[in-house]
């Protein structure tokens, strides 16, 4: 008769490994790429300074910096690229990158207008700084999410703090008025990608996390640190009655906050 105690159980019909075995394995999606302006596979771009946007305020004011010129696009395969402008719009769906002129510096500008997805976020990262890429600082712009916040926040309260690699640290730091982002609490998606991204290359970089996600108070706040810390002396040419004003005074309705640690 056979011990039921110590007889090993037969294989579950659940295991992972089992199920996979009816489950077609998944295509994987193509890698992004950038397309530049003038295409050159021997173009290595050494910006001084390279700015992302992900933020809503970020991405309003850099939208509006002039003079500047669109001199390629970051390619993700599955963003389709039907019913996007001639002529570069907030309301697309889309990364271009801009050069500008500040001073003795060359400045890049990347602005991501669509949601990126944590699975793609570390191929972006990689696509986009040390390859075609090579910058000697980046600082990007991104937004605190509630949940990863340590406490609770509301959508009252207007912030701006940062995070830096090792070697921006250890020199002066581009983003000097600002706090560091509160131990304890979290940043994900891309904006963590591309900061550690720069760590690994050991690359000068400032991330600026910001809340609420979009409104005339952060709005002010992002603007006031890119043109007295960033970019001094640029000008923003800001229409008021522009049909993208949306983006820049946006709202929510409800309260936010995060119970993780409280």
């Amino acid at each position: 008769m056979e011990d039921v105690l110590t007889e090993l159980p037969p294989p579950s019909r659940f295991f992972l490994e089992d199920l996979n075995n009816f489950t077609p394995p998944s295509i994987p999606l193509p890698s992004p790429f950038i397309l530049l302006s003038t295409p050159n596979s021997q173009t290595v771009l050494r910006p001084s300074l390279f700015i992302i946007a992900i933020s809503a305020p970020s991405l309003y004011l850099l939208h509006h910096i002039s003079p500047k010129t669109l001199i390629g696009t970051l390619i993700l395969p599955e963003i389709p690229s039907s019913g996007n402008s001639v002529d570069p719009s907030l309301k697309d769906k889309s990364c271009n990158l801009y050069a500008i002129n500040h001073a003795s510096e060359s400045v890049i500008l990347a602005n991501f207008q669509y949601s990126i997805s944590s699975e793609r976020a570390h191929g972006i990262a990689k696509t986009l700084i040390g390859q075609q890429i090579i910058p000697e600082r980046v600082i990007i712009f991104d937004s605190v999410q509630a949940r990863n916040f340590r406490g609770r926040i509301s959508t009252d309260d207007t912030f701006a703090m940062k995070l830096e690699t090792s070697r921006e640290r250890k020199g002066i730091p581009l983003l000097k008025n600002l706090n560091y982002f509160p131990s304890g609490s979290v940043v994900e998606g891309l904006g963590a990608a591309l900061l550690g991204r720069c760590q690994m290359k050991n690359i000068k970089s400032s991330l600026c996390v910001s809340w609420p996600e979009s409104g005339g108070s952060v709005t002010s706040i992002v603007k006031a640190l890119l043109l007295k810390d960033v970019l001094h002396d640029v000008e923003l040419r800001i229409d008021a009655n522009s049909d993208d004003e949306g983006l820049r005074f946006g709202h929510t309705n409800h309260y936010l906050d995060s119970e993780l640690y409280t």
